[in-house]
This record gives C-alpha cells, sequence and structure tokens, in this order.
C-alpha cells in the first residue's frame, strides 16, 4: 500500500488574504493551466477577493506537476498547490480543497471548464454577498471541440445537462453539478463528499441530493464550457466504472433515485432475458462512428441503464 504524501506551495500573495471566495480545483493528469490563467486574469483585479487552490491527485505526471506549481506561482490572485504522490479520488479530493480553503463561499469548478463570461467571478461575488447557501452557474459545450469523435457525448451533455437557466428553474433542486458549483462554508460542514465513493460517477449526484433537500439550490445564469469531452469508448468506459457508484446511491437515496429516468430503465430491462447479450449489441451501436448521431445517443442512454440493472 502506498503512503499517501502531500506536498503545498503557494504563491507570494497567499500569505495574509482574506479572501470572499476560494475557488477550488481538483486535476488529475489534465492541464489546468489555461483555467488557472483565465482565472487569475479576473481574479487579480478583485482586490485579493478571491484566492484559487488547485489539488494535483496523484496524477503521477511530475512535468504536468511543474508546469502547474510554475504557473501557480507566477498567478497574481492568492493561489495554492497541493500535491499528492497517490490518487485519492473526487470527493475525498474535494473535501480536501475545502479544508484548506479559506473563505466562507467555495466555488467548486472542474478543470476543464472555461467559464463563459468575462466577469464570471464578479458575477459570483455578487451571490456571496448575499451570502447565499449554494449556487448553480450553468455549463455548456458551445465552445467544446466540434470534432466529430466527440458528437456523442456532446450530444449527450446538450440533452441532459447543459440546460439554460430557464429551464434549470423550473427544478432548481435537480441540477447540482461541481462542474460549476457556489457553497457556502457550512453546507461542507452539514454535508460533505461521501469518500466511500470510488472511480468516475455519481459522488457529486449523491452529494446533491443531501444538500438540495436541506439548503436548496439558487439557479443562476453564470455558465462555463465544458471543454474536456470524451470519446465513446472514454465515455462507455466511464459508464462502466460508475455501477458500483451508481449502487451506492440507491441504498443511501431508496426514494430519491426511484424517480430518476435511468433508475426506472434499469429495472425495465433487469426483467430483459439475455441482457449481457443486449449490452453488448448496444455499445457496439454506441461506438459505431459513422452510425446516425440519434441512434447513437439513444443506444448509449440504453446501454448505461443496461449496466446499472445488476445493482437495482
Amino acid at each position: 500500500m502506498n503512503v499517501q504524501t502531500v506536498k503545498e506551495t503557494e504563491n507570494a500573495a497567499w500569505a495574509g488574504a482574506a479572501p470572499l471566495l476560494s475557488v477550488v480545483m481538483p486535476f488529475f493528469r489534465y492541464d489546468p493551466t489555461p483555467l488557472l490563467r483565465r482565472l487569475d486574469e479576473e481574479a487579480r483585479t478583485t482586490g485579493g477577493a478571491v484566492e484559487i487552490l488547485v489539488l494535483d491527485d496523484g496524477g503521477g505526471d511530475a512535468l504536468l506537476t511543474e508546469r502547474v506549481a510554475a504557473a501557480v506561482a507566477s498567478m497574481g490572485a492568492p493561489a495554492r498547490l497541493i500535491a499528492l504522490s497517490a490518487n485519492e479520488g473526487r470527493a475525498k479530493g474535494r473535501n480536501r480543497l475545502v479544508a484548506r480553503a479559506r473563505a466562507r463561499h467555495i466555488l467548486l469548478i472542474d478543470c476543464d471548464m472555461d467559464p463563459d463570461a468575462s466577469d464570471f467571478l464578479r458575477r459570483y461575488l455578487s451571490v456571496v454577498r448575499q451570502d447565499v447557501a449554494v449556487a448553480f452557474g450553468g455549463f455548456s459545450v458551445d465552445r467544446a471541440d466540434d470534432g466529430p469523435q466527440f458528437a456523442l457525448h456532446r450530444a449527450l451533455q446538450r440533452r441532459a445537462e447543459c440546460l439554460p437557466i430557464a429551464a434549470r428553474l423550473q427544478t432548481p433542486k435537480k441540477y447540482v453539478y461541481t462542474s460549476n458549483l457556489l457553497v457556502r462554508r457550512d453546507v461542507f460542514a452539514a454535508e460533505a463528499f461521501d469518500e466511500g465513493f470510488v472511480g468516475w460517477g455519481w459522488e457529486d449526484t449523491e452529494w446533491g441530493m443531501r444538500v438540495a433537500a436541506r439548503f436548496g439550490v439558487l439557479q443562476i445564469d453564470n455558465p462555463a464550457t465544458h471543454l474536456g469531452l470524451d470519446t465513446a469508448d472514454v465515455l462507455a468506459g466511464k459508464y462502466e466504472q460508475s455501477v458500483r457508484n451508481f449502487a451506492r446511491v440507491v441504498q443511501r437515496h431508496p426514494e430519491t433515485i426511484r424517480h430518476y429516468p435511468s433508475f426506472r430503465l434499469a429495472r425495465m430491462l433487469k426483467r430483459l432475458p439475455l441482457l449481457g447479450v443486449w449490452r453488448a449489441v448496444l455499445k457496439q451501436a454506441a461506438l459505431q462512428p459513422h452510425g446516425p448521431l440519434i441512434a447513437r445517443v439513444f443506444a448509449m442512454k440504453i446501454y448505461r441503464a443496461a449496466l446499472y440493472a445488476d445493482v437495482v
């Protein structure tokens, strides 16, 4: 078993800062420096109101860690890098970042996001001054790579997650994604991320269920673009590794999850004869690069539910 080692470095602006907003960003084998530069460009003009913390979650890429450390050192806003020797996972990593942040309000953002507005942080600072408990800004894929290899992931996100403010306001508690989410510190004190989630998927959804029920969610118009789209085969692999996490959500929130389309469909597919054969067929259809996109989207959604059928 590897012993975890933690190395923390701060830039010159870190000491003595008293921020109103802490931006926290984990990364794992993905270069976060473009987002760091983008955030710093605005944060350095806020008079120390914004600090930025970034976590290298044991990616094992020494050159990338050095590049991020250099970027942090050059930033004008208060900034800190936490580098881990071994991967902790998305839930534990976020808990670590929150524990090291100093502001009352914390902005969770993924390293593959790109804010759409030039006043992205100022919009959140205005919400901070209202002392809101939880606020979601939304996200899109409008400026993401439009290559055909990402067409399936782009289409899936547009249909389910990349919704405008008007649509999110209809069911505000449903949309709690940690890709672009403002959270007050006491919310984390009451509801931390469940570190029993391992690998990819569902840890933010499960956390969002608890948070939305206790604190509500304010939906605001402050989106960021998700740049890190996956190819179809990578996306299928993530769905496959998410099965155990989905089972954990089912166990912890049976009354809530039963209303989710993925759960209802999984229950239906559970009764299907030769489900293993159907799973293989569905996956092949979803991965077919020259197939009709609408058919591939349908196949991938059914494939994910077929995976979950084993745990419902």
